[in-house]
């Protein structure tokens, strides 16, 4: 038997890159998926659901929580929807860190607030936040990203303490560069100050994370994953 046969699971962010990744992944082990991305087309499958929705308003918010309702209390939260932006700090406008915050901050907020106390009330699930190494490292041209996604461990730690003792387990994967279609306007490999694409993570590095974390025993608490590029000699 799968390790998440039976389960049902939430990501966002899951029409491309890493979201659709962590999707199929669990698809794979199992899970019954909720897809949800501004991209998708509504559709209702066996094991999949995909939801439209654009998480940096309230009615995408509440529109997602709806649908999960239509499913039950969900096994698994995954929070990976997200935005990104690099720039120098006098190039960024502030609409950038708004536009980020909404998505990178206010969204995962806004639907742990909703889905986890009815986890709790259930007795148990796992949250999983996927941050980025600028969540705890310093880059120069991040100031707006890094500010959200700062953030947003912020609200994982806090998480971790409301839930302690709850049965809901809150764990942060945190990935170095990876090589998603995020990358394609910026070009890094025609950069000296950015890695090259070759040496990036691949989406299905931060997949198999969150997968290993999701069918850890309720007894094993994962507090958070860092993943980073191997360094060549």
């Amino acid at each position: 038997m799968r390790g998440l046969a039976g389960r049902l699971a939430l990501v966002t962010g899951a029409s491309r890159g890493i979201g659709r990744a962590i999707a199929a992944s669990l698809l794979a082990e199992g899970a019954r998926v909720i897809r949800v991305a501004r991209s998708l087309e509504p559709r209702v499958a066996e094991r999949e659901v995909d939801v439209a929705a654009d998480l940096g308003g309230d009615e995408g918010i509440a529109l997602v929580v709806a649908a999960v309702g239509d499913h039950g209390v969900p096994d698994l939260v995954v929070s990976n929807a997200g935005g990104f932006a690099l720039g120098p700090l006098e190039a960024e406008p502030a609409a950038t860190l708004d536009a980020l915050y909404r998505v990178n901050l206010r969204a995962p907020y806004a639907l742990a607030r909703a889905l986890l106390p009815r986890m709790r009330e259930r007795g148990g699930g796992r949250h999983v936040l996927i941050g980025s190494i600028a969540d705890h490292r310093a880059f120069a041209g991040n100031a707006a990203y890094a500010a959200t996604k700062f953030g947003a461990r912020g609200l994982h730690e806090v998480l971790r303490e409301e839930y302690r003792g709850s049965g809901v387990l809150c764990t942060l994967v945190s990935p170095g560069p990876v090589d998603t279609p995020l990358w394609d306007p910026v070009d890094p490999d025609a950069r000296i100050d950015l890695p090259n694409r070759r040496s990036m993570l691949r989406l299905e590095d931060v997949a198999a994370a969150v997968v290993w974390v999701a069918t850890r025993p309720p007894r094993v608490d994962v507090a958070t994953v860092q993943l980073e590029p191997a360094r060549s000699a």
